[in-house]
């Protein structure tokens, strides 16, 4: 982490990282404390999911603009300008706070969700400017630890604030708002020091000004669908997305009817409380996050995202059975490591993938899947409310969605599965540093020629690659009962001397067109030179 920190621009842009989320997330807890404390149980969920509603809309009705924004523009600049939008709204918030507007107020959290939906894909975009290819998961991993310590911090801090300023035994929204005025001050500095740090960010790309908005084409849904297609052409971008869109979904959930499930379960009113407990998944992610991204150093450890998927599945399902405040508080934060393990390669994967001509645009789709799956697991929440069904029943009918989300991405990035079979296998006796991984091209056919210095090779190769790779093998060994099933599953290709070979190769070729990766080692035998031969 220390060298990541001397990168130039590196430390404001990660304090301007903290600052923006502590300013996102103030706002909208002074709002849904207030929900919390002036109605209960099913219109409380409703209203809760409402605001959460406002802050996805603006991610999906502005996303061609987003992504147009980022491409066209250097990346710090598009940054800068969201700064100074959010100084403005954060004054403005502050003036609702003092007169008491609490529906301006309510509707405040969409105007700064717009501004968010457009400093959001310039940000991760920024990361791998910033960083490089080489250190994608690594960066990853600090940047989500970094948010969610904000979350986190944000989270105790707005709330023990909310509490103390509370006036006792009312139930006026306006009331309310009007001893909050202090938070909204706090608000105005911390936008105000993210400005001065954006202002610290260097320039690292030119965008490209020769870029135009075909506004058209946005009204008739043309731009959007080929803004879509940068996403969705390319497999891994698009599982790793829908991984991700199913983690946020069913966090939204969780934030939307925990509240009500615990105040049913334990009659617990105090805000702090249950946004402690909430913000234990923050605790968790930043930790998963950490263990991520020192994990992954100089390589993209995709070996994480099983054990991510089927830990969260695990603490989802043991969530609704608990009737400790303590031991929710525990479950949460194992789902958050969980989480962090998983959603710090998926986001790797996505920038890795992208091209750099339409990063903007691939980041923009991505926070666009999210957001409509997160808008419809809202969706289902509020009608869940609606029908006055159980919160405690809509905790289960999410962990038995987060099996069938998780399990489908898993199953189709099966190279996951190699990586951490090899890496248990491999950590016993060997200890695997990655150095080059730039050198792989992130899209497109590579032929793999390597000199076979050991009979795990080929292992080394699966481990350190970002990308499946398909390996050539002796067809002897293919062909054994008890290994043929594994070799099928992951796209092995036989081969055999002789004229039969033609047919091996032309696979290979074909596999290449298709843009994938093949490894194969001529030689057949150990190396005794150390030469290719």
């Amino acid at each position: 982490m220390s060298k990541m920190l001397k990168v130039v621009g590196a430390l404001p842009f990660l304090i301007a990282v903290f600052l923006n989320t502590v300013v996102d997330l103030g706002h909208k807890l002074v709002i849904q404390n207030t929900l919390f404390k002036v109605y209960d149980d099913s219109f409380q969920v409703y209203l809760t999911a409402l605001v959460n509603a406002l802050i996805l809309l603006p991610f999906i009705l502005m996303f061609s603009t987003a992504g147009f924004i980022t491409d066209k523009y250097p990346k710090n600049v598009v940054m800068r300008v969201s700064a100074w939008a959010a100084v403005g709204l954060t004054i403005a918030i502050t003036i609702c706070y003092a007169m008491g507007w609490f529906w301006l107020s309510f509707a405040m959290t969409f105007l700064l969700a717009t501004q968010s939906a457009i400093y959001s894909p310039a940000k991760f975009g920024y990361i791998k400017s910033l960083f490089g290819k080489v250190r994608l998961a690594e960066a990853n991993g600090l940047v989500q630890t970094i948010t969610i310590v904000g979350i986190v911090s944000a989270t105790v801090v707005f709330s023990v604030m909310f509490e103390a300023w509370f006036p006792a035994g009312t139930t006026d929204k306006g009331v309310i708002l009007g001893n909050l005025v202090p938070v909204g001050l706090i608000l105005i500095a911390t936008s105000v020091f993210e400005l001065i740090m954006m202002y610290r960010l260097p320039r690292l790309d030119e965008g490209r000004a020769e870029e135009s908005f075909d506004i058209k084409s946005l009204r008739s849904g043309a731009l959007t669908l080929k803004n879509l297609q940068a996403a969705l052409r390319h497999k891994v971008i698009f599982l790793s997305i829908i991984g991700l869109t199913v983690f946020w979904s069913i966090g939204q959930v969780l934030l939307a009817a925990f509240p009500a499930f615990l105040k049913n379960e334990t009659g617990e009113m105090n805000t702090v409380v249950i946004q402690a407990i909430l913000g234990m998944s923050g605790v968790g992610i930043a930790i998963g996050s950490t263990i991520a991204a020192r994990k992954s150093k100089n390589y993209i450890e995709t070996g994480l995202i099983p054990i991510g998927a089927a830990g969260i599945a695990i603490g989802l399902f043991l969530l609704p059975t608990l009737s400790s405040k303590i031991l929710m508080g525990l479950d949460f934060m194992f789902i958050g490591i969980m989480g962090g393990l998983f959603i710090v390669p998926l986001n790797a994967l996505i920038q890795y993938h992208a091209e750099d001509n339409s990063l903007g645009r691939v980041l923009a789709a991505n926070n666009l899947i999210q957001n409509i799956g997160m808008l419809f697991f809202l969706l289902v929440t509020v009608a869940f409310a609606k029908a006055d069904i159980a919160s405690s029943q809509l905790l289960v009918l999410i962990a038995v969605v987060a099996v069938a989300g998780f399990s489908f991405t898993v199953y189709q990035l099966p190279q996951s599965l190699i990586r951490i079979t090899l890496s248990y296998f491999m950590n016993m006796k060997y200890k695997v540093a990655v150095e080059g991984m730039k050198n792989i091209p992130a899209n497109g056919g590579v032929l793999l020629l390597g000199n076979h210095v050991s009979w795990i090779d080929w292992a080394i190769v699966q481990l350190a690659s970002p990308r499946p790779v398909r390996f050539v093998m002796i067809r002897n060994i293919y062909e054994r009962w008890y290994l043929k099933w594994f070799f099928q599953l992951f796209g092995s290709i036989p081969i055999e001397a002789g004229p039969a070979s033609g047919k091996s190769l032309e696979r290979v070729a074909e596999l290449l067109e298709r843009g994938e990766v093949v490894c194969l080692f001529p030689e057949g035998t150990l190396s005794r030179t150390g030469h290719l031969g």
